[in-house]
């Protein structure tokens, strides 16, 4: 028998319900399963529906003595609950099919269906953007969101078992995070306010007095680009450590990066097959190469780059090709491209006029660059970060060399004045790692629900 029971199903047979996956270890038992019919197959003596929940899909067979079912109308992405019982089959994919006894209809869905969600004929990006919550049932966002949670999973709970704290910044705040001009603005009350564009002085502010930090956050720039590669909000995983410098948290990046990479593997494997990925987890330690020799290497295979320009998307993939190893750092970076905060070296430290002179040959390039670095991995940077400043008048004084006003900065500045430790930390691209494991061309493939220059809706 079958009847619509949108109300009297809600009412008590989730309670029983079981997924899908869970189906094998109840074979002969009358269970409960609910989902999304994906496909019907219509023949003279035999009817096949796919239901598919969140953990995958069955086949239901209804024979034509059962009139009620085998006539039963059903579209595709019709929300049913189905009771009955789970049997072996040597003609099913999976080796199990289900026979139920009776189908409710939960709720319809409108046909035509707008996207493509079987992905005989995938949709174009803006109409399955448009209708996003029917596009994250096809097998390939289903895919990109979960290898994306696995990731994300994977970096929380490998830095929660470390001893880091996750705090919370402010989204929205008073003045540039960065000193730069690509800010949304807002109204606020009888002031105007500010979409936060990286969360850097409030870690900062937590490192220096719980040592271990990390945050996963939204950032809006008011960047008009509109690339394959960029948004105006994106989701940052940020850590800032205290009583470290720049070589302390490259060390914990590599860490948490081959952990998450070794995670995924293990659990996405599913999804790495669908998407037609093999994940390649690097050997530690990853290799350190500097901005220069960078420069150098490109200069080397005919590039014309010069010290001081930043890299190209395309050289970037170059330089992983030179360099020859999956993921890898870049490091000491020229002061001018790197943010006010920066640590440049100290010529008169001895440790760094000793790495200075072994590095580069003499002192004087220490007054060139700063201690920042950047991480590669599959010819794509996912990650930058740097030692950051934490003596006031070398803060005030990076400042007007960026010029800017340290007036201006004062709220800034001032959380330094009270025993501030040396620290140092990094941020990695939540869309933009999820991109470079699944392969996408496009970042908005890796965002639930993009905003860019042209979108914000849904």
């Amino acid at each position: 028998m079958f009847k619509c029971v949108a109300s009297d199903w809600c009412q008590g047979m989730f309670d029983s319900r079981i997924y899908i996956n869970e189906a094998e270890e109840n074979l002969g038992e009358t269970i409960t399963l609910a989902g999304w019919v994906s496909r019907t197959r219509d023949l003279k003596k035999i009817r096949f529906i796919v239901l598919r929940d969140r953990t995958g899909e069955i086949q239901l067979v209804v024979k034509p003595e059962s009139k009620e079912m085998f006539e039963l109308p059903l579209g595709r992405e019709d929300v049913i609950a189905v009771t009955g019982k789970a049997v072996r089959s040597n003609v099913a994919n999976a080796g199990l099919e289900f026979v139920p006894d009776n189908i409710d209809v939960v709720n319809k869905s409108e046909q035509p269906l707008p996207v493509d969600i079987l992905e005989n004929k995938k949709s174009d990006l803006d109409t399955r953007l448009n209708y996003r919550f029917l596009d994250f049932r096809s097998p390939t966002s289903n895919a990109i969101f979960t290898i994306q949670n696995t990731l994300v999973t994977a970096f929380r709970n490998f830095l929660s078992g470390n001893g880091y704290m996750e705090f919370q910044p402010p989204c929205i705040i008073g003045s540039a995070s960065e000193g730069g001009a690509d800010l949304f603005a807002i109204p606020y009350f009888d002031k105007m306010a500010f979409l936060a564009q990286s969360p850097q002085l409030y870690k900062q502010m937590c490192a220096i007095s719980f040592e271990k930090v990390f945050t996963i956050t939204p950032i809006w720039r008011a960047e008009k680009f509109n690339t394959p590669t960029h948004l105006n909000e994106v989701r940052q995983m940020d850590i800032e450590q205290a009583f470290s410098n720049d070589e302390t948290v490259m060390s914990v990046l590599e860490k948490v990066l081959a952990h998450m990479l070794q995670v995924t593997k293990e659990k996405a494997a599913e999804q790495l097959e669908l998407l037609g990925r093999e994940l390649v987890v690097p050997e530690l330690p990853l290799r350190r190469v500097t901005y220069t020799e960078a420069i150098e290497m490109l200069q080397g295979e005919g590039e014309t780059i010069l010290w001081g320009d930043d890299f190209t998307k395309t050289q970037e993939k170059l330089l992983t090709e030179l360099v020859g190893q999956e993921a890898f750092f870049l490091k000491d970076w020229p002061g001018a491209q790197k943010a006010f905060y920066a640590m440049p070296y100290n010529k008169e430290d001895e440790a760094d006029a000793k790495y200075l002179e072994e590095t580069y040959g003499n002192v004087e390039m220490g007054d060139k660059i700063v201690r920042a670095f950047d991480c590669l991995y599959s010819g794509i940077e996912i990650s930058s970060g740097t030692m950051r400043i934490h003596l006031p008048e070398l803060l005030a004084e990076r400042i007007k060399y960026k010029g800017l006003n340290p007036d201006n900065f004062e709220y800034y500045i001032g959380a330094f004045r009270y025993g501030a430790p040396p620290h140092a930390g990094w941020s990695i691209g939540m869309e933009r790692i999820t991109m470079t494991v699944t392969g996408q061309d496009n970042i908005r493939e890796c965002c639930m629900f993009p905003r860019d220059r042209d979108r914000l809706v849904p």
